[in-house]
């Protein structure tokens, strides 16, 4: 049941609070979590002083509108160091500034985070696509990191490496903070051999190294590659990443991925400059691509969605909390996301890229994770 938070006593969240596993709602197939109320913490840059803490906020984040922070200033729900403030107040440097916010994260696939190895010192787990690993950004709850917490108790947790959001597969955990500190000193000396499969447009090459700078630009969300040169002006970064042809029926093939660097996006950009793109990466799927693999795309998206309803529906613990929970938020007055369970511009339609990895190793250990269903090919 909906409530009214308008006459009711708020208790506040902040990363401190662990998540639960009563923090979620599953409905047709995607993992929601329930709206709650969370203490966003930031100390004021030097470019923010001498700003009104209305104009702040209006400028430096975005996502709500002025007479929103306007509302918040006014009602105590945005303080400077642990006071409320007026509309005129004017920011100093390195002064707290505290916005308590109905905070709405955006929903995920609702897959298991199925644990592959549980020992002493490390955990691995097959990370389900649109699961971010660790809170970042809107991400909180919903991630590889929280929902461990939340439904095996296990914390804390220290990623040794990377998985895009929409990537899925082996991701390895430290279960402390110096056994992490001993796996990051082993990437950094490149002791450490990681493989991927893929599942690209057309008939790949047997073999194929591609050697070319990998520049990511943050406000776009995505990377280009530059030749290699000595050239100071040169943005990218050093990349490299050896490609192996599994299988092909000729429409797509299984390529295995051996990034030999660890560049954002490496892999998904690296494929794209071959001419073979994850045929299903619509960040990285090039113009010249023919329409049939977009129409193929979007068929495939919409008998994921079908096929991850049906997964729900089957599993009778999401069952019983969805049935008695996905009604149970309360709304509040001031949030420009209720009533709605999302943040407004996500829907959970999301579908996990063709990545996924598969082996991480180093002379004394190594871990696998199976490969996915559409890593085989009809011939």
């Amino acid at each position: 049941m909906k409530r009214n938070r308008e006459d009711m006593e708020i208790v506040w969240q902040t990363p401190a609070n662990p998540p639960e596993r009563h923090d979620y709602i599953f409905r047709n197939g995607i993992r929601y979590v329930k709206p709650y109320y969370f203490e966003f913490i930031s100390h004021a840059k030097v470019r923010w002083a001498g700003k009104t803490i209305v104009d702040l906020f209006a400028d430096e984040f975005k996502g709500r509108n002025r007479d929103y922070y306007d509302s918040a200033v006014k009602s105590g729900r945005i303080q400077v160091n642990g006071k409320t403030v007026s509309v005129y107040y004017r920011v100093q440097s390195s002064q707290k500034i505290s916005h308590f916010l109905h905070r709405h994260e955006p929903p995920v696939m609702a897959l298991d985070v199925k644990i592959l190895h549980k020992g002493e010192d490390v955990l691995t787990v097959c990370k389900p696509a649109s699961v971010p690993v660790h809170p970042c950004g809107q991400y909180r709850k919903n991630t590889v990191v929280g929902i461990l917490q939340a439904e095996h108790d296990l914390a804390p947790l220290f990623p040794i490496h990377r998985l895009d959001r929409l990537v899925s597969g082996l991701l390895i955990l430290a279960r402390s903070a110096s056994q992490a500190e001993i796996f990051r000193q082993q990437i950094e000396a490149g002791m450490v051999q990681k493989q991927y499969v893929a599942k690209v447009v057309g008939e790949f090459p047997e073999e194929q190294v591609v050697n070319l700078r990998v520049n990511f630009n943050a406000r776009e969300g995505r990377s280009t590659v530059e030749p290699e040169s000595t050239d100071e002006k040169v943005n990218g970064k050093s990349a490299c990443t050896k490609f192996t042809r599994i299988s092909t029926n000729g429409k797509y093939s299984i390529v295995s991925c051996h990034p030999v660097t660890g560049r954002t996006h490496q892999i998904r950009v690296h494929l794209q400059s071959t001419g073979h793109p994850i045929a299903n990466d619509p960040l990285y799927l090039s113009d010249q691509i023919d329409s049939n693999s977009r129409r193929a795309f979007t068929a495939h998206k919409t008998a994921v969605k079908s096929t991850h309803s049906l997964e729900s529906k089957s599993n009778d613990n999401h069952i019983s909390e969805s049935e008695h929970s996905v009604e149970d938020f309360d709304i509040d007055p001031m949030c420009t996301n209720c009533p709605n369970l999302a943040p407004i511009g996500y829907d959970g339609s999301e579908e996990g890229l063709w990545l996924h990895c598969v082996r991480y190793s180093a002379p004394d250990w190594l871990y696998e994770c199976p490969y996915p269903e559409w890593a085989s090919l009809s011939l």
